[in-house]
């Protein structure tokens, strides 16, 4: 089956937390009960927002950070909490406006600027660090990397991100998630081997000054997600 290009996919992620999964992200990543299966995915996720965060400085003041794929605003009143001027970018203008309308009354919000758009279009910015969590991981291998290696044009110090590791468990699941009515999916997931997402990086003439940094990789029920880190050389 071919793979859909860029824009595509990027259409079906923005129809999909628009126009049918709005609420379902809502409670997601609220104290709201949700079924089992969504609570192993709030668990999994809880625990890479903690990781990817920990990767970052405790201390972000003065600093800017782009939080791309910023969703309902979790990770981004976060940074803020740190000291960093935050660009939270996000397709979905309903999770925006649910992002808004969570933190507003926040002393942190004043640091944060919320955009509905896409996290490639950050042409002549500048950003200490780049933070995107499972929002490249929709994309094909090809529009993943080429998506990295726009970002990393802007950035000084660090970027940390997920995708969606090629394993056995994972294929599985997204077998088994076929048998849920279609309203009720997301966009697929589109699996790369560490192995070839790191050759990839290797081989881009955009992360000639670039190495690697930590990888760790989160598991729970059906949450799966990678961490890497790319570190700028001075």
């Amino acid at each position: 089956m071919a793979t859909a290009n860029y824009q595509q996919r990027r259409e079906q992620i923005e129809d999909y937390f628009d126009r049918t999964a709005a609420d379902v992200w809502a409670r997601l990543t609220s104290d709201e009960p949700v079924s089992g299966i969504r609570e192993t995915v709030r668990a999994g996720r809880e625990s890479m927002r903690n990781l990817l965060l920990s990767w970052l400085p405790d201390d972000l003041s003065g600093k800017r950070v782009l939080d791309a794929g910023c969703g309902t605003g979790v990770i981004s009143i976060e940074l803020a909490k740190r000291g960093a001027e935050v660009i939270a970018v996000d397709l979905s203008k309903s999770l925006i406006d649910l992002a808004n309308e969570r933190y507003s009354d926040c002393d942190e919000y004043h640091r944060i600027q919320f955009v509905v758009g896409d996290m490639r279009s950050v042409h002549g910015e500048r950003f200490d660090h780049v933070l995107a969590m499972d929002s490249i991981i929709h994309y094909a291998a090809r529009d993943g990397v080429k998506t990295l290696e726009t970002l990393a044009d802007s950035v000084d110090s660090s970027m940390v991100f997920t995708f969606a590791p090629k394993t056995v468990p994972l294929a599985m699941m997204h077998a088994v998630g076929k048998l849920f009515p279609r309203s009720d999916r997301s966009p697929a997931i589109e699996p790369i081997s560490p192995a070839s997402l790191k050759k990839s990086l290797a081989n881009s003439n955009e992360f000639t000054d670039w190495e690697f940094g930590r990888e760790h990789r989160i598991s729970t029920g059906f949450y799966t997600s990678q961490a890497m880190e790319l570190t700028r050389i001075c």
